[in-house]
Formats: C-alpha cells, sequence, structure tokens
C-alpha cells in the first residue's frame, strides 16, 4: 500500500498533534485488549493472545505490558534460548505501524515539531527540516509560527526497517557512529561542509525515531556505543561525533540480554531500563506448546507424541540437574535446542528410511541436537562435554521414555475412554495384534469394521499427534502404540498427564 500524501493543512484533526511513542503503544495496546475482551476473552487469555511467537508465564507478559504502560523502556533478561528476542519481535509486531510524518524527512518528523511553538519547543524537530523549512536556510531564521501549513507535505507512513524501526546486534565491533550515522560522501561533495547536518547519512538510533529500536544483547556493545544509547534515552536526542547539532531520537527501546553480559552493561544505562527475567517455562504442557508451535510451520513428518514429549522432559531434566555455571553448556538446555531435538529426530528418520521416527531416531536426534549447542571452545573441552551430554542421555532416556508413554495413554484412557477399564483392556488387546500383522492395519485403515476400539485411539493420535500430509492415521496409531507396548504399563495410578 503506498503512502498516503497532502499538506499539514489537511491532516486529520486527531493526528494534528504530536504524540510519543510510548503513549502511542499504550493506547494502541489498550485498544487491542478492549477488542479481544469484546470478543469474550478473559484478561489473561486476551494477553497471552498479544504474543503469539512466544510461550512464556503469565506474570512475564504481565511484566512486560506494564513497562510499557509506564512509558519506560525495557530489558528482557534470562537465560541464552529462553525466548527473549521473539518476545521482543512479539513487541514490535504490537507496535502501530501508521504515522503522519513530513514528506522527506528522513528522520520522519510529526509536523507539529514545524508549525507549533509548544511542540517545537519540547520536540523538536531535525536540524535538516529546520534548515529547509527556514526563511533563509539557517537555524536562527526557524520560526514555527510563520511557517504556512499549505507548504509543508505530508503523509501517512508505514514504519518499517529504517524508518521507524531499527534493530541492533549487540558485538564488541558495533561503534558509536553505527548508531549515530555516517557521512554521505556523495552529499559532501555537493555540500563541502562535513558538519552540516545534511551530509548525515542517519544510524540506527535515528532511523528509530518515532518508532521502535530493538538492542540484542545489549550487554556485548562496547561502553562508548553504550553512551551514546544513554543519550538517547535520557535526553531524546542524538549528537554525531561530527556534528554541531543534535538530532531527535525518541522511541521505545527493548533489549535483551543473557545472564553472563548483565554485568558489562554500564550503570547509567542500565537505570535506564526496567529489568524483566524471562526464565524458562516450568510447566511441562507450556515446553511441549513450544515445540508443537514450532512444527506447525515446518515439520516434514509425523513424530510421535511420546517421542515429542520424550525430548521436551529431557531438556527441563538437563536444565533442572545440570549446573548453569558453565558457558560451554549452556545453550544445552535452550528452547531452541527443545526444537532442535524433534527436527534432528524427524532427519535422523529421514537417513535411515524410516516412514515414522523411531525410538532409535529420538536417542539420534537428542545426542546430535543436545551436542550442537555446546560451545567450542577447543577440542579437548568440546569431548568432555560431549561425553558429559552422552552420559546424560543414556543415564535417563529410558525412565523419560516411559515417563512419556504413560502420560499419554493416560491422556487417552482417561480421555477418549472415560476412564473404562474393559474399554482399555480392549485397546491394548487389539493394539497387540495389529502391530504384528500389517494384513490387519490394511483393513483397519480401509475401513471395514473391525478393532473398533483400537480406531478410538487412531483418532486420539490423529487428533494430538500433529499429521503431516502423506501419513495415514492408522500407521499413526501403530507407530504411537508400540511405543506405548515398549514403555507403557497401561496403568494410570498416580499420574497426571502432560503437567
Amino acid at each position: 500500500m503506498s503512502d498516503v500524501k497532502t499538506s499539514a493543512a489537511k491532516m486529520p484533526k486527531e493526528a494534528r498533534d504530536y504524540t510519543p511513542p510510548g503513549i502511542l503503544f499504550q493506547n494502541h495496546l489498550n485498544d487491542l485488549l478492549a477488542g479481544l475482551r469484546g470478543k469474550g476473552l478473559g484478561r489473561e487469555e486476551s494477553i497471552a493472545s498479544l504474543f503469539p511467537g512466544t510461550i512464556l508465564p503469565g506474570e512475564t507478559y504481565e511484566d512486560v505490558l506494564t513497562t510499557i504502560f509506564s512509558r519506560s523502556h525495557l530489558i528482557l533478561f534470562g537465560p541464552s534460548g529462553s525466548g527473549k528476542t521473539n518476545l521482543a519481535k512479539d513487541l514490535w509486531d504490537l507496535f502501530p505501524k501508521e504515522l503522519w510524518v513530513v514528506d522527506g524527512c528522513p528522520l520522519q518528523d510529526h509536523p507539529a515539531s514545524l508549525l507549533d511553538p509548544a511542540t517545537f519547543e519540547s520536540n523538536p524537530p531535525c536540524p535538516i527540516c529546520i534548515r529547509k523549512y527556514s526563511p533563509d536556510g539557517t537555524v536562527d531564521a526557524f520560526e514555527p509560527k510563520v511557517i504556512a501549513p499549505e507548504k509543508v507535505p505530508v503523509r501517512l507512513a508505514h514504519l518499517r526497517e529504517g524508518f521507524g524501526f531499527s534493530r541492533i546486534q549487540g558485538s564488541s565491533e558495533v561503534f558509536p557512529d553505527h548508531l549515530t550515522g555516517n557521512i554521505n560522501l556523495v552529499k559532501l561533495e555537493e555540500l563541502g561542509d562535513p558538519m552540516n547536518p545534511l551530509v548525515l547519512e542517519p544510524g540506527k538510533l535515528l532511523q528509530a525515531n518515532r518508532g521502535f529500536l530493538l538492542v540484542d544483547e545489549i550487554g556485548k556493545l562496547p561502553l562508548g556505543t553504550q553512551n551514546v544509547l544513554l543519550q538517547a534515552l535520557q535526553e531524546g536526542t542524538v549528537t554525531p561525533a561530527k556534528s554541531r547539532e543534535s538530532f531527535p531520537s525518541r522511541f521505545i527501546a527493548v533489549c535483551t540480554s543473557n545472564l553472563s553480559d548483565l554485568d558489562n552493561i554500564n550503570d547509567p544505562l542500565s537505570d535506564r531500563l526496567t529489568s524483566v527475567h524471562v526464565e524458562f517455562n516450568r510447566m511441562h504442557r507450556r515446553n511441549r506448546r513450544i515445540v508443537e508451535l514450532a512444527r506447525a510451520r515446518g515439520a516434514q513428518y509425523f513424530l510421535p507424541v511420546p517421542l515429542l514429549d520424550t525430548g521436551v522432559r529431557m531438556i527441563e531434566l538437563w536444565r533442572l540437574k545440570m549446573a548453569d555455571d558453565n558457558p560451554d553448556v549452556g545453550e544445552v538446555g535452550s528452547n531452541r535446542t527443545m526444537i532442535d531435538i524433534a527436527y534432528r529426530t524427524e532427519a535422523y528418520a529421514e537417513l535411515r528410511g524410516h516412514p515414522i521416527p523411531t525410538y532409535d531416531d529420538l536417542r539420534s536426534g537428542l545426542l546430535h541436537g543436545m551436542r550442537g549447542r555446546i560451545r567450542a571452545r577447543s577440542g579437548d573441552s568440546f569431548e568432555q562435554n560431549s561425553r558429559m551430554v552422552e552420559d546424560f542421555i543414556q543415564k535417563h532416556l529410558e525412565e523419560l521414555a516411559k515417563q512419556s508413554a504413560t502420560s499419554f495413554w493416560c491422556g487417552f484412557f482417561r480421555g477418549a475412554l472415560g476412564g473404562n477399564q474393559k474399554e482399555g483392556e480392549a485397546v491394548v488387546t487389539e493394539g497387540r495384534r495389529l502391530i504384528k500383522d500389517s494384513d490387519l492395519q490394511a483393513r483397519v485403515a480401509k475401513g471395514e469394521n473391525v478393532f473398533g476400539n483400537f480406531q478410538k485411539l487412531s483418532a486420539y493420535v490423529s487428533d494430538r499427534g500433529g499429521l503431516v500430509p502423506g501419513t495415514a492415521p492408522m500407521a499413526a496409531a501403530v507407530a504411537t502404540f508400540e511405543l506405548l507396548e515398549r514403555f507403557s504399563l497401561f496403568t494410570c495410578e498416580g499420574v497426571n498427564p502432560d503437567e
């Protein structure tokens, strides 16, 4: 959609006053939440639905929204792979994208900054616009009251990368001019004055003006670069090193940091950011949901739920038992690893010619996925950590597989069968016959009125298991039952499924 263009005199009345990014965001979120509640959603459900890219505890979402509603900048900190960056991206997706701007302004000034004396004082326009609309092209001659609104072209812009949104990836090589901007050599050749603001090519902080700034791994920025960001957060302006003047830089900043980098953030900058801890989910069903959502976007194979569930439990147990002070294996327990395991299991099945991944494929997928997240500082340390991962899997895999198989069976037994013991026994009897007889499987798959109890398990697997195109429901049910037969005792005493 192309931008709507007109003059400041013909702008909608409700858009003529300047609204700071924090208030703009707050108002937009209130409107979204009101709309969701109007559809019958409760408070917690409404809030969670704003963040489709993450599965986090409700209190984390509330902490984030409270920070935005208080018009503060935000730092999301926590272990690697806990969902911080995805949460920050969700916030950018939520940020209102349409703004009225001065047409031709590289920093997207609001027209009121040029036309209204009060706005000019509190939120001045950029030096480029000041010179452009000054009677003689100088700063001293600029006067908002004498500028005719019909002479100021405006447009309804849609914020995008470089224009109201910018992202900084923290590293030691991000220098201050990366944030403030560089000299445009073509403009310098035209104007001949390196101090003239017109020669400046806006950096990341200026590109984010009136919008949203995402700083990933802020603790990895050099201190000099952090100080440039600090000026923007404190004053809403940025002063490039080779400029005589300051440029507007007003935005919502959302930063992320791993725990190990928090000490690298200087205190004045840290004081300007509201801290929100993003930790790993402690509820098993939420961790399951993270993997299920990821696979819904790109799964190639049907992965029996007991296998998927076992992979999730392995990472949960790793987080619980392994010390978190070893940075070389800090990523092994991440959400990324948890998702990787499912895809690596699928990959091994493909390489081995298995139409449906097996328990042995899962074992290989676990080792490959978890070992692949070890930070390789040297050959010796990698081998040592690799053996640690392998020993961990060897020690715990079978027990976790039993837990997952039992949990799946009990979910089916209590849900689909209503706890009917006789029907449960019939499913087991029919399943044991089917897994040994491919002809019987084919008859059931064709819809013959046989093995009606097992058909209930087949329907349950189809509903719960995320079938992909090309996977027959009966084949998926048989593969799942084989896992239940191997690992489940078909008893549900004291079992709480999916928790």
